[in-house]
């Protein structure tokens, strides 16, 4: 049994994705970012950076595992399984190139362009650019990877595809048109209709937030410090 600490945001939607395709017993743990539950001490114990997602593996020898960090997690995942990563060391290193890129560029640049767009009181115009062209050149990077081929590495699916998804699945919501990227556009169309994919978008669907943030609610996920986190 896996607990999986969770809330439905495209970074949990990267494991999710895992888990689903790997038919995983699992158990999702919601965690309230808005409510503050990532700062609680329980949850600083599997998660030290206070972000999701993050796993607890109880199908281990000895003590539990915990697992931290979306693409530190799909590795641990795929390795215990010997699925979604290829076997010889250059396909691995290849997939291991694209976990980094995703968790160093693409994610975070996406998840700036999020903020600036969703979340950010006022206009913040050289912000919204700034990372809107970042997401754009990230794009642009997936676009040239998937010239000629179907999948990021090598021919098979694997868990590169898997956390480079999400970002790319909510291109319109960031106002970003996917028209001048039809390899982005393929890839993410597959990968869309894949059932397990389906299933992990849908993880927790009732628990996403509908409407404005309350201002207890911006400081809580906006307004944290080193010393307002301590334990």
């Amino acid at each position: 049994m896996i607990d999986f600490y969770y809330w439905p945001t495209p970074n949990g939607w990267k494991v999710a994705i895992l888990l689903e395709e790997l038919a995983a017993d699992y158990r999702m743990v919601p965690v309230d970012i808005g409510r503050g539950d990532q700062f609680k001490p329980d949850f600083l114990a599997i998660s030290p950076n206070n972000r999701m997602p993050a796993i607890v593996d109880h199908d281990v020898d000895g003590a539990p595992v915990s697992v931290f960090e979306s693409g530190a997690i799909m590795f641990y995942l795929a390795e215990k399984s010997g699925r979604f990563m290829p076997a010889d060391p250059l396909g691995r290193k290849e997939v291991l190139e694209w976990l980094f890129w995703q968790t160093g560029n693409q994610g975070p640049m996406a998840g700036q362009l999020s903020h600036f767009v969703n979340y950010a009181p006022g206009d913040h115009p050289y912000s919204k650019d700034r990372y809107a062209r970042e997401y754009d050149r990230c794009l642009g990077v997936l676009e040239r990877r998937l010239e000629g081929r179907d999948f990021l590495v090598g021919d098979a699916y694997s868990i590169a595809d898997m956390i480079a998804w999400p970002w790319v699945l909510i291109a319109k919501p960031l106002g970003q048109d996917l028209e001048p990227f039809p390899n982005v556009t393929k890839w993410r169309r597959v990968i869309k209709e894949r059932p397990a994919v389906q299933r992990a978008v849908d993880l927790g669907k009732d628990m996403r937030r509908k409407g404005e943030h309350t201002d207890e609610e911006r400081k809580i996920l906006f307004g944290q410090t080193a010393r307002s986190t301590a334990p």
